[in-house]
C-alpha cells in the first residue's frame, strides 16, 4: 500500500511540472490574429484616398475644358453674326453706289419725278455719255428691278439689255449686275462667267475692281481659297485707290 502510493505521488509529482510547463510555454507563445476582416493599413488607405484624389482632379479639368469650349463656341457664333451683319451692309452699300454712279453716268436722277413732257425732252436729248436713249431706258428699267428687290424679273432685263447693247459703257455695268443677282441667288457659275464678262471684255471700266472683289468671295465660297486670295489680292494691288480694294484687303485679314 505504501508503495502504490509513492508511485502515485511521483506520477503526479511528475505531471504537475509538465502541466505548469506547458501553461508557461503557451503565455509566452506569440498570439497570431486573423486580420483579413479588419480594415487595410494606413499605406494602403493613402493609396486609395490618392487615387481618388487624382479621378477628382481629372473630372475638374475636364468640367473646365468644356467650359472653355462653350466660351469659344459663342465667340465664334458673335463673330459669325458680325461678319453677316458686314456683308449685308457691304452689299447695301454697293447698291446705294452704283445707283449714284448709274445717275451720274445717264445724267438722269436714280429716281426721276418728271412728267411725261420733260421725260420726252430728256429722251430726245442726247447722251453726254455717248449712249443711245433706249440704253439708258433699258438700264434704268434693268436696275428699277434691282431697287425693288425683283431679282428674276431683274436678271432677265439685263440679260436682255447686255445682248442689246453690247457696246455701250453701261454694258459692263449689266454684266456686273447679273453677277451679283445670280450669286444672291446662288448661282455661282452663272454669276463668275458675269463677273469674268466685266474683267475680260471691259477692261477700262470702273466695274472691274468690284467684279475682281466679288468674284473672290465667289471662290471662297466654292471652296477654292487659292484662286480667292489670288483675286482679292489683285484688287488690292492694282486697284488700290477703290473702295473694293479695302474690302478685299479686310477680307484677307479676317477669312484667308
Amino acid at each position: 500500500m505504501r508503495h502504490s502510493l509513492k508511485r502515485l505521488c511521483g506520477a503526479g509529482a511528475l505531471v504537475l511540472p509538465l502541466s505548469v510547463m506547458s501553461l508557461v510555454e503557451a503565455q509566452q507563445r506569440p498570439i497570431v490574429e486573423d486580420r483579413t476582416a479588419q480594415p487595410r493599413g494606413f499605406l494602403e488607405q493613402a493609396e486609395v484616398r490618392e487615387e481618388a484624389g487624382g479621378s477628382l482632379v481629372m473630372y475638374n479639368q475636364l468640367q473646365e475644358h468644356q467650359r472653355e469650349i462653350q466660351q469659344l463656341r459663342g465667340q465664334i457664333e458673335e463673330l459669325r453674326h458680325q461678319l453677316e451683319q458686314l456683308r449685308n451692309q457691304t452689299r447695301q452699300q454697293y447698291l446705294d453706289l452704283d445707283e449714284r454712279l448709274m445717275a451720274g453716268s445717264a445724267g438722269i436722277e436714280a429716281n426721276p419725278q418728271v412728267d411725261e413732257e420733260s421725260a420726252r425732252q430728256v429722251a430726245q436729248t442726247p447722251s453726254p455719255s455717248g449712249n443711245s436713249p433706249d440704253a439708258q431706258a433699258a438700264y434704268q428699267a434693268a436696275f428699277a428691278k434691282v431697287q425693288a428687290r425683283q431679282f428674276g424679273e431683274a436678271i432677265a432685263a439685263f440679260e436682255a439689255f447686255v445682248a442689246d447693247y453690247p457696246d455701250t459703257s453701261l454694258t459692263a455695268n449689266g454684266y456686273y449686275w447679273l453677277g451679283e443677282l445670280h450669286s444672291a441667288e446662288a448661282n455661282l457659275d452663272q454669276a463668275e462667267g458675269a463677273f469674268r464678262q466685266v474683267i475680260d471684255n471691259y477692261p477700262q471700266s470702273s466695274k472691274v475692281p468690284d467684279a475682281l472683289y466679288k468674284l473672290g468671295l465667289i471662290k471662297a465660297r466654292q471652296g477654292e481659297l487659292e484662286q480667292s486670295r489670288s483675286l482679292l489680292e489683285r484688287v488690292r494691288d492694282d486697284y488700290p485707290d477703290s473702295s473694293a480694294a479695302g474690302l478685299a484687303n479686310d477680307f484677307l485679314r479676317q477669312s484667308l
